[in-house]
């Protein structure tokens, strides 16, 4: 249940925006903002593929990115889009023929780079095929592959630059009469992407596509892209987003997720509150925790777990969450559900215990949502 009503200085004023469709899945609006990957099997290789988007979709990927970059992919690519649930935008770099060949293989978006993809009569045959098969377009301005005559203009990559090349393939697409496109414009530098997406956001209203590029390993780049993306959704900028991380694209669905649970603007699956732990846990809070992530990640329902090691923080904290445990003395503990106290659980097999406990509630959730549906 939503707080904000309540909480006020929990709002946020999301950027208002044209709604477009990327396959079944829209974006802007007042829709939900999606989470997207992509992957990094070669293309070719079909089963794969098929194999990391479906990975990827359960774990709650919305939209999913396969790069398209030879005509050997482009014919993968008919293969693979009937064989997953969710829509596949095709990234294209440097031959418009493959967003032409994309479009006809059934890719619901096209991810063009404005700096590489070639002339305007290029980009407007892309989009006659993108008409053609009802597909979406991608503006993707990336700081590393800016124009010409932009990098001349500014000496370097800067956020004027990158909105300048965004703005500009705004109105080709716009002269062509084509207006189902979202933009994105990405740095690997926070400071610059940012700045950038702030202009951006001011100067259209076509959907925003949130990146921090390039953004490292699994450690490194969750922090810079939380810090990067969690600013701007903060401001209500960012309709879809994506976490670039060198890591298995279900680490990037996940790291989504945790940033926009985070500011409550998705909620999927178990989000657990724990401590750090000290010297007054009642039981090993780091081994528990970790044992609870994976025994509930079948879990789809929003829903909150307290496990704090103690009496100090833990009663509080299991006040606010559909389940919890604190840590007591001579190895037991106190269960909470639905904020209340509930009954006394002893160390061993607690685990066991929890994890029965939040797929019960999660059951409950359920059917109340449904009940309320009907």
């Amino acid at each position: 249940m939503s707080l904000n009503h309540i909480r006020p200085w929990r709002n946020i004023y999301r950027r208002k925006s044209r709604q477009i469709m990327v396959g079944n899945v829209p974006v802007g609006g007042d829709a939900p903002i999606t989470v997207q990957t992509m992957t990094n099997t070669l293309t070719t290789d079909v089963k794969a593929t098929i194999a990391q988007v479906q990975a990827a979709a359960d774990a709650g990927a919305d939209i999913v990115r396969i790069s398209v970059p030879d005509e050997a992919s482009s014919r993968a690519l008919r293969q693979i889009v009937p064989e997953v649930s969710v829509p596949i935008v095709a990234d294209i770099h440097f031959h418009y023929k493959r967003g032409i060949e994309a479009a006809e293989a059934g890719a619901a978006c096209l991810r063009i780079n404005p700096g590489n993809i070639g002339d305007e009569k290029r980009v407007r045959e892309v989009i006659k095929a993108a008409r053609d098969h009802n597909c979406s377009i991608r503006i993707g301005v990336n700081a590393g592959s800016l124009e010409r005559h932009l990098l001349e203009k500014y000496g370097e990559p800067c956020p004027d630059a990158m909105v300048e090349s965004g703005l500009d393939h705004i109105k080709i697409l716009q002269d062509n009469d084509f207006h189902e496109f979202k933009i994105s414009c990405k740095a690997s530098d926070v400071f610059m992407a940012a700045a950038a997406y702030q202009q951006l956001a001011e100067a259209t209203d076509a959907p925003i596509h949130l990146g921090i590029t390039e953004a490292g390993g699994l450690t490194s780049g969750t922090i810079k892209s939380a810090i990067g993306l969690g600013n701007l959704l903060w401001m209500g900028i960012g309709d879809t987003i994506r976490v670039s991380l060198s890591a298995d694209p279900v680490e990037e669905v996940k790291v989504g997720y945790e940033i926009l649970k985070s500011l409550g603007l998705r909620h999927r699956g178990v989000n657990i509150i724990s401590c750090p732990s000290c010297a007054r846990q009642g039981f090993d809070v780091i081994k528990t925790v970790e044992a609870l992530e994976k025994r509930l990640d079948h879990i789809k329902t929003p829903m909150s777990l307290s496990i704090i090691g103690c009496v100090v923080n833990g009663p509080g904290e299991a006040l606010m969450t559909d389940v919890g445990f604190t840590g007591g003395g001579a190895g037991s503990g106190m269960v909470y559900l639905a904020g209340k106290q509930s009954h006394k659980l002893g160390n061993d097999g607690m685990i066991d215990h929890i994890v029965e406990q939040v797929e019960k509630r999660a059951a409950e959730i359920d059917a109340q949502e449904v009940e309320a549906a009907e």
